[in-house]
């Protein structure tokens, strides 16, 4: 790809993001098409990431390994919903996934756990999501513990009583303890993982130009 074009592609996004400079948003646009491979003009999918590839970036670079979590992150990057992640939204959605305000990690959670889009997480997600967890930490699948465990998070952040968490409640109990930000399972980098990520792709990158 050009320097020109990945020059006015930097200059594009650069408007649009809060968390990075003019340099590391360009080097974000190397590392997305380094990634995808030399982009063609034959076609969006030659040009963008779909979910396949997002999902290995995910795991192999981020220590995502929740298949349902990352589904819903990938829809969290995919803004206009047209199955793949393009550039715009590679840089945009790292803005909050690595630097995001505690804000707007809580909105980005909430939607992420509110896996029907309704604007709640029901008791019935947490149950799914919970559950997905455990079976990844290799624990056993004791369904009436499982619920237990639900049935305590429901009722310590269920502020209003009404059985569903709204996004006040999450909110809220985020705000008293931040500890239960991934109450339901891990849906952003660790500390570890985003200096590793961002030591490679800006200071790497940097030296390159």
């Amino acid at each position: 790809m050009s320097k020109r074009l990945i020059q006015n592609l930097t200059k594009a996004i650069y408007k649009h993001v809060d968390h990075f400079n003019q340099t590391e948003v360009e080097c974000l646009i190397r590392e997305f098409y380094n990634l995808l491979g030399q982009p063609t003009s034959s076609g969006k999918s030659d040009n963008n990431l779909d979910e396949r590839k997002f999902k290995a970036i995910l795991k192999n670079d981020f220590g995502l390994t929740n298949d349902t979590l990352m589904e819903r992150v990938f829809r969290m990057f995919d803004k206009d919903n047209d199955g793949f992640v393009s550039v715009k939204e590679w840089v945009e959605g790292l803005c909050v996934f690595l630097r995001g305000s505690l804000d707007e990690k809580i909105k980005y959670c909430f939607q992420v756990y509110d896996l029907s889009g309704d604007e709640y997480i029901s008791r019935e997600e947490m149950l799914l999501m919970t559950r997905n967890c455990l079976r990844l930490h290799g624990e056993e699948d004791p369904f009436d513990g499982i619920k237990d465990l639900v049935e305590i998070t429901l009722k310590r952040m269920d502020h209003d009583n009404d059985d569903r968490l709204s996004f006040d409640d999450y909110e809220k109990s985020v705000k008293e303890l931040n500890i239960v930000l991934e109450a339901f399972g891990t849906c952003l980098p660790s500390a570890t993982r985003i200096e590793a990520f961002e030591q490679r792709v800006f200071q790497d990158k940097s030296d390159r130009r």
